[in-house]
C-alpha cells in the first residue's frame, strides 16, 4: 500500500468514526482551524526548581539531576543553584555531550533532602525557508550527529526503512520531510506506555510496533534521518508552561511538572543549520488533545501543529541536553539512554524515577521579568 493510498483511507475512516461518535454541534465545533504559529521574538525567563526527598535512613544514597546545559539561538542557560544535605555536591559533566547534572551523595544519617534552582531563557523556534542560516557547524561537529547509539543503531533494519522512505529525494530538506511524513502516518502515540518511552527504535521496527511516546517517536524519526545521511539529534527536556496557543497537550502546568518531560528533535540542513522538528507532538495532538483520537493527519486541529512542528516549535519548553548513553559518575547501575528525569540509588540500588512511592521528587517553574 503506498503512502499516499494509507493516508486517502485513515482519513476515510476517521471521518467516519468522528462523524458517528460525537454530537454533531461538538463535530463541527472541532473542524474550525485553530492556529498554532510559534515566531522567535523575545526573550522568555524561567526558574525550575527540583525538589528531592528520600524518606529512607540509615543507608548511602545517591541522587543525580539534570542541569539545563544547551547554549543555543533558541535558549540561553542562566544559573545553577543548589541547597541539601548531601555530604557531597557538585556537578558533574558526560564526557561525550556536554550534558550536565548534580551529583549529590548522602550518608543516610537523615532523610536526603535536596533542592536545585535553574534559572535559563528560552524563545520560539520558526524557520525561514527563503532565508539561508547565517551560521554554519564543522564538518567534525556534524559527524558526531550521525553515529549510532545503544538504542539507535544505524545498520540492518533501520537503514533499511531510511532508504525505503527517502528513495529519489534529492535534497537533505525532502529527506527530511519524507521521514516526518512517515512518522505521522506510522507511529501514534500510547498513552499506556510509561514516561517518554525508551527509544529503541531497532525494536519497533522489527516488531511493527509503533506507538509510543517521544522518546520512541522522536528516536525513531532521529536515528532515520542518521540513517538517510542527515544530521540529527534528540532534545531532551521539560516542558514549563501553558501554550500560548492554546493546546492543552502542548504545555505544562507550572505548579507541578513532574510528568512534563518532553523531548523534541532537531536536524542539519545544509542550508538553513539546525532546524526544529516534533513529529512526536504531533501524534500527541492527534490522539490526546480533543478526547477522540484524531486519525487523519490534515484534520484542523492537528495541521496547523503539523505545519509549524516542521521547523519550528514553542518556547514554552527547556532543553536539559542531547545526551546518549550517559554513564552517572558513582552510578553502580550501567548506562542510562537518556538523562530527563532525576536519578537515585539508595544501597546501590536504583530507583525508578516514574514511581511516586519509590521516588519522591518534585518539579515546578515560575516565570521571571529579567
Amino acid at each position: 500500500m503506498t503512502m499516499m493510498t494509507r493516508r486517502t483511507l485513515l482519513k476515510a475512516a476517521s471521518g467516519a468514526m468522528l462523524t458517528s461518535v460525537l454530537p454533531q454541534a461538538a463535530f463541527a465545533q472541532q473542524q474550525q482551524e485553530k492556529r498554532f504559529a510559534p515566531q522567535p521574538g523575545d526573550w522568555r525567563s524561567f526558574e525550575i526548581v527540583t525538589r528531592v526527598n528520600l524518606q529512607k535512613t540509615g543507608v548511602p544514597a545517591k541522587v543525580w539531576v539534570p542541569l539545563p546545559s544547551v547554549e543555543t539561538e533558541w535558549q540561553r542557560s542562566l544559573s545553577d543553584e543548589w541547597t541539601g544535605n548531601g555530604k557531597t555536591m557538585g556537578i558533574a559533566t558526560d564526557s561525550r555531550y556536554g550534558a550536565k547534572y548534580l551529583a549529590a551523595e548522602f550518608d543516610g544519617a537523615a532523610p536526603a533532602v535536596l533542592e536545585v534552582r535553574s534559572r535559563v531563557q528560552t524563545r520560539d523556534r520558526a524557520t525561514d525557508w527563503e532565508k539561508p542560516a547565517a551560521l554554519h557547524a564543522a564538518p567534525d561537529d556534524l559527524r558526531h550527529w550521525l553515529q549510532p547509539t545503544d538504542l539507535m543503531p544505524l545498520d540492518g533494519i533501520v537503514r533499511h526503512t531510511a532508504r525505503q522512505i527517502v528513495a529519489g529525494a534529492h535534497t537533505d530538506i525532502d529527506k527530511v520531510q519524507r521521514i516526518y511524513d512517515w512518522i505521522i502516518i506510522s507511529t501514534y502515540r500510547e498513552p499506556k506506555v510509561r514516561g517518554c518511552g525508551v527509544g529503541d527504535i531497532k525494536a519497533m521496527l522489527e516488531t511493527g510496533n509503533f506507538g509510543g511516546k517521544c522518546g520512541d517517536i522522536n528516536g525513531l524519526f532521529v536515528g532515520l534521518c542518521r540513517a538517510a545521511g542527515v544530521p540529527a539529534r534528540d532534545a531532551y527536556g521539560i516542558r514549563l508552561a501553558p501554550s500560548a496557543f492554546g493546546y492543552r497537550e502542548l504545555g505544562g502546568n507550572p505548579a507541578s511538572l513532574k510528568s512534563a518531560q518532553h523531548c523534541r528533535a532537531e536536524v542539519y540542513l545544509r542550508k538553513h543549520g539546525w532546524v526544529a522538528m516534533d513529529p512526536a507532538d504531533v501524534g500527541k495532538v492527534m490522539r490526546l488533545e480533543t478526547g477522540t483520537w484524531i486519525k487523519d493527519p490534515d484534520h484542523p486541529v492537528v495541521a496547523p501543529v503539523r505545519k509549524a512542528l516542521f521547523g519550528g516549535w514553542e518556547g514554552n519548553w527547556m532543553a536539559y541536553n542531547f545526551a546518549h548513553d550517559v554513564k552517572l559518575r558513582g552510578s553502580t547501575t550501567g548506562k542510562l539512554g537518556f538523562l530527563m528525569y532525576p536519578q537515585a540509588e539508595i544501597g546501590g540500588e536504583a530507583l525508578d524515577p516514574l514511581d511516586p512511592d519509590a521516588f519522591k521528587y518534585a518539579i515546578s517553574a515560575r516565570s521571571m521579568t529579567a
